[in-house]
């Protein structure tokens, strides 16, 4: 092989490289959002670290890339010239652009965008240094023109598809339950206490003249609650809630008691329509694992920390005493 010819293979081989690294590299910068950069950056990826502030500051690093992709491009067509006819020359580095220099880096850089934009950001650099005096006010430009590139942000329901992708998913380090628990978490907010409450015809509740001698603590525990809420009779007001632990040491057969003689703990009445996550803040705040639920001023059923967790992992919880109630 003549030196000539030796020479071009290297300068077209080069130009055409530095072509398909320039286009790989705009495709996949661009592909990258600023949001996602960001939380990998903060979880210490070196590559997020690194592509960050070159994606931020998009407009100067587009420029760069594409005034020298332009560059490269125009020269490889003139070295081509100088060897041969300028049409031969012209369909000749026109495939190689289109074909080595776009379409096969464009496949490639997109597929792994962060490893390769990480990898070639020391050359991204120098590509925005080099064009610093024409990519800059380009830049400018752009900035007024079309403003800056901000993080989106996902909504409710999207969260909850994207969090769906990891069942089944190989590469997923969130097991099943995880998932489960994450996407009825998002649905708190979608949900009202109404949905998850026990009705007032269904839960069992005293007024304060009630009496409890030994046959209601029988009553009481085939029923199996812990704690049962005191009314009154029109169902306006919650007098507060029993425990069944304080009733344990008290001997109702010789000294039979009214509900309202024993101790009552506080209970928060909340609206039927209250959305769950404001329950569970209620819940938090309140310090009670019991709350009357009311409508239009009157008590329309009682809702339990139990409800709303059961809400969360999407499963119903049962315990010891359901079963035994379940059998009798």
């Amino acid at each position: 092989m003549d030196l000539p010819l030796l020479f071009l293979i290297i300068e077209v081989t080069t130009l055409v490289t530095l072509s398909a690294i320039c286009s790989g590299l705009n495709v996949a910068i661009m592909s990258l959002g600023v949001g996602d950069l960001n939380r990998k950056a903060k979880l210490g990826n070196a590559y997020a670290k690194r592509v960050l502030p070159l994606r931020r500051n998009s407009h100067l690093t587009l420029a760069s890339i594409l005034l020298v992709n332009v560059a490269v491009i125009s020269t490889n067509s003139l070295v081509l010239e100088r060897h041969m006819s300028g049409v031969l020359a012209g369909a000749l580095s026109t495939l190689m652009i289109v074909i080595l220099g776009e379409i096969i880096p464009q496949a490639l850089f997109t597929k792994n965008a962060l490893k390769f934009c990480g990898r070639f950001a020391p050359f991204l650099k120098v590509m925005v240094f080099l064009t610093y005096p024409i990519a800059k006010p380009l830049q400018l430009l752009l900035d007024k023109l079309f403003g800056h590139s901000e993080s989106a942000l996902q909504s409710r329901n999207e969260l909850r598809l994207m969090i769906s992708e990891h069942i089944g998913a190989p590469q997923s380090e969130l097991d099943d339950d995880e998932v489960e628990i994450m996407r009825h978490a998002i649905q708190l907010s979608e949900k009202h206490v109404r949905d998850i409450m026990t009705p007032i015809k269904s839960a069992y509740w005293f007024t304060p003249d009630v009496v409890i001698d030994a046959q209601k603590i029988d009553e009481i525990k085939a029923h199996g609650w812990s704690r049962i809420p005191v009314f009154n009779k029109r169902l306006t007001q919650c007098q507060g809630v029993l425990t069944m632990k304080d009733m344990v040491d008290i001997d109702f057969d010789e000294d039979p008691m009214r509900a309202d003689e024993l101790t009552l703990y506080d209970a928060a009445t909340v609206g039927s329509g209250m959305a769950l996550d404001t329950l569970f803040r209620r819940f938090v705040n309140a310090k009670s694992h019991m709350m009357a639920v009311e409508r239009d001023d009157k008590i329309v059923g009682v809702v339990t920390i139990e409800d709303l967790i059961e809400e969360i992992l999407g499963v119903e919880i049962r315990d010891e005493t359901d079963r035994a109630v379940k059998r009798k």
